[in-house]
């Protein structure tokens, strides 16, 4: 745990359909985004040790809002975003949800860092690849975790990692990976410095 966040205090702050409703873009905050199967509210319960914070489900695509969470100050939040790729949803509610995300990722200003997960046995499909080059495309940080890695053994989960640094060489100023199991916290430690050096600057600021 980090000397100067405690995750652990994240609380539920709000729910928005679309980036209108959003709370005032003010603070910063870092995204959680990734496939409806890839273990984003797990990851997230798993960082905040909160197995309720973030609604977890067998069907996947049931986060169909972006719901904040802040900790100590409502200035600093956590957010996760829809689950997208997987969701057995409408064709049309899809779209808007795509074009919702991209949205977000483009003209939030709070926005200082996203966590993109991928699922380490199926990474970087379609929608995976254009997450990542809007983010790329709006200069924002992003820290890919690969998830659900206690279903690889060692050898195999190095080899995913490997390659997959290998892929991002061009965008590796900007983009970092890590293999993660929320079943394990295999990980953990890793991902809370990654936030922990993103929120630095405001908790100087607060402080």
């Amino acid at each position: 745990m980090s000397d100067y966040l405690d995750f652990a205090q994240a609380q539920f702050l709000t729910s928005a359909p679309d980036l209108a409703r959003c709370p005032v873009d003010e603070g910063a905050e870092i995204a959680f985004a990734g496939r409806s199967n890839a273990g984003k509210s797990s990851a997230l319960n798993t960082l905040t040790r909160n197995h309720k914070l973030a609604r977890t489900s067998k069907t996947p695509g049931r986060t169909q809002l972006i719901n904040f969470f802040t900790f100590g100050a409502d200035s600093l939040r956590l957010v996760d975003l829809p689950g997208y790729g997987y969701a057995r949803v409408q064709k049309s509610i899809k779209k808007q949800w795509d074009a919702e995300l991209e949205s977000y990722l483009q003209s939030r200003q709070s926005l200082i860092g996203l966590v993109l997960l991928m699922d380490i046995r199926h990474p970087f499909k379609e929608f995976d690849r254009a997450m990542l080059q809007w983010a790329v495309d709006a200069e924002i940080p992003t820290h890919i975790l690969l998830t659900k890695a206690d279903k690889l053994k060692k050898g195999p989960q190095k080899n995913t990692l490997q390659e997959a640094r290998a892929g991002l060489a061009n965008v590796d100023d900007l983009v970092s990976i890590q293999t993660f199991s929320a079943l394990h916290k295999e990980g953990l430690a890793e991902l809370e410095a990654k936030l922990v050096t993103w929120f630095g600057p405001w908790l100087k600021r607060e402080g």
